[in-house]
């Protein structure tokens, strides 16, 4: 493997100065792959539009086809920090009024490019902000495949569509959970439910547990709680808290059964035995507490 820097001919950020991880990485075989550091782009999916495609100017990379805002990621920068910046530089996409939802990497082993999908949630329009563009456009879901793609989007986009309509989550038994850990909780049982609230947003999944193959999710996230916890409100993030009106363990039965009657792929958060044949009935895939907080640790 070699790393060179580009070629003349193919100016990159011709605005500002070259970053460390603007390089060409060489494979011993002779492919050549953007980004020293590996690189990252954005798919961002609106439920009404479809999701947003970048025509490439004709003297980049597999120029004058239509992928995605993306591009090499800087020293040390982690791939959902890089898909955003770089769709923020190219296409002056806002990053609150997105919501990512799951990643998948094409790894080579010398490279890897990282396709961060994510949800609109405040609908925005793109704008040209950056030489590297020709056109920004919504394009339907349907529509994608009738456009001449960059070979890399082209080659991913059948599995990255079939998992837009996918939606996984995450019920938590919150008593359990919290129980789970000897820090104080009984003197504050409400802090303590707000500080696993809080904690809990953003939580990566890796797709294999929910039997959804190599993609890594940052799946919905609902908490239920009961007794004196009844009285948290939703956080800052986006967990939904749902309190138990009676027995915490038959509201956290009924919201998988729900759950996994629409299609979701659930996953149940309990060390409780009793209520682990419960939730497994009910069709969901069943967690002990060790395994968020593991998850929670990262």
């Amino acid at each position: 493997m070699t790393v060179v820097p580009p070629a003349a001919g193919e100016p990159r950020r011709p605005l500002g100065p070259l970053n460390p991880g603007d390089a060409w990485v060489v494979a011993d075989s002779g492919e050549r792959y953007w980004g020293r550091f590996g690189a990252a782009g954005l798919l961002a999916h609106d439920p009404v539009r479809g999701v947003l495609l970048q025509h490439r100017v004709a003297w980049s990379h597999f120029g004058d086809t239509w992928g995605l805002p993306g591009g090499a990621l800087h020293e040390g920068e982690s791939a959902l920090v890089g898909a955003v910046r770089e769709a923020q530089e190219e296409a002056g996409v806002p990053g609150d009024a997105l919501r990512v939802r799951f990643t998948s990497v094409y790894d080579v082993t010398i490279w890897s490019y990282t396709t961060v999908v994510a949800d609109v949630v405040e609908p925005f329009e793109p704008v040209i902000s950056d030489p590297e563009s020709v056109a920004l456009e919504w394009v339907a879901l349907d529509e994608v495949d009738r456009l001449p793609l960059h070979p890399g989007f082209a080659a991913a986009w059948p599995a990255l569509r079939g998992l837009l309509d996918t939606r996984p989550v995450v019920v938590v038994d919150g008593a359990n959970v919290v129980g789970s850990v000897p820090d104080g909780w009984w003197r504050d049982r409400l802090g303590a439910a707000a500080r696993l609230r809080d904690r809990l947003a953003g939580v990566g999944v890796a797709g294999a547990e929910f039997g959804l193959g190599g993609a890594e999710w940052f799946p919905e996230v609902r908490l239920v709680v009961e007794g004196q916890a009844k009285q948290l409100g939703a956080g800052e993030g986006d967990v939904v808290v749902i309190g138990a009106d009676a027995a915490g363990d038959d509201t956290i039965v009924e919201e998988a059964a729900r759950l996994a009657a629409a299609g979701r792929a659930v996953i149940v958060v309990t060390s409780d035995r009793g209520l682990r044949g419960r939730v497994e009935a009910s069709g969901a895939r069943v967690q002990g507490a060790g395994w968020i907080l593991e998850r929670l640790e990262r």
